[in-house]
């Protein structure tokens, strides 16, 4: 069982089990919200996680939060000193929150979120930013910013992405708190399973993903984004492309054959 340095992260745990990176937001008794220290360390996971990937070394994330909730959003005494701050410093202060869910968004691999309790906020932003989401049946959601007086701004590019521009109307207006269910609903969660079924529930998607070629789900991700605002005719040549390279790939080569042979590719493996 490998661990990153835990000097590296005060407000977080990494730990990986095989080729399973699992990441806990460890800040429990301010119910895991962020802060600029969370923020810097949320970063520098992410470029450590994508180069482990690029390596081969980590296929699946997962990301959690200790104790009885997710992530509540916005640290209250950081939201005190950013009141005392200039345009200009909440400028850098948000643009440093842009870039950590960037990178997280553009990570190589699967994300899998494992939401309990509650996502609120700037961690409802962190759901979106997964590619799965798997949430207990009691968890609630809310882009609450609107009931601050402020608004969803940095979270929104990844927001809308997963839930459009209609439910975005109804939620990011009220910053009402929302139902689990309505999360899978509008397609901000997957999965919503009894609260004591939420680990076996996510160790079924990294069951799945781990029989899936992880080149191919990379490329797969990042297609998404490329495809998503085009018509079919100006996608043609993008995907066209993107088909023909993974067919001639090692590793389409690779589950091609496996396929003909009828026998696992050789990225098979168990989660742990």
């Amino acid at each position: 069982m490998d661990q990153l340095d835990p000097a590296i992260y005060q407000n977080l745990i990494d730990e990986r089990r095989g080729t399973v990176q699992y990441l806990l937001l460890n800040r429990p008794d301010v119910r895991n919200a962020f802060n600029e220290h969370v923020i810097a360390e949320l970063t520098a996971w992410a470029a450590a996680t994508g180069e482990a990937a690029a390596r081969g070394d980590v296929r699946v994330a997962v990301m959690a939060g200790a104790g009885k909730m997710f992530c509540a959003g916005a640290d209250i005494a950081w939201m005190s000193k950013t009141v005392a701050y200039t345009e200009e410093e909440n400028l850098r202060d948000a643009a440093a929150m842009s870039r950590m869910f960037a990178a997280i968004d553009a990570l190589p691999l699967p994300v899998i979120g494992r939401i309990q309790g509650a996502a609120l906020g700037g961690g409802a932003g962190l759901a979106a930013v997964c590619d799965i989401v798997v949430a207990a049946e009691d968890a609630v959601f809310g882009f609450t910013e609107t009931k601050l007086g402020i608004l969803p701004a940095v979270i929104s590019p990844f927001a809308l992405a997963k839930i459009g521009r209609s439910a975005a109307r109804e939620l990011f207006l009220t910053g009402a708190r929302f139902s689990a269910a309505r999360a899978k609903e509008i397609g901000l969660a997957h999965a919503v399973v009894p609260a004591g079924e939420l680990d076996a529930a996510v160790d079924r998607y990294i069951g799945e993903l781990l029989t899936a070629g992880p080149q191919a789900i990379a490329a797969a991700k990042a297609l998404i984004p490329d495809v998503w605002p085009r018509t079919a005719g100006d996608a043609a040549a993008i995907t066209s492309a993107a088909i023909a390279t993974r067919r001639v790939s090692p590793e389409g080569q690779e589950g091609l054959r496996a396929f003909l042979e009828k026998r696992p590719p050789r990225w098979t493996a168990k989660p742990r």
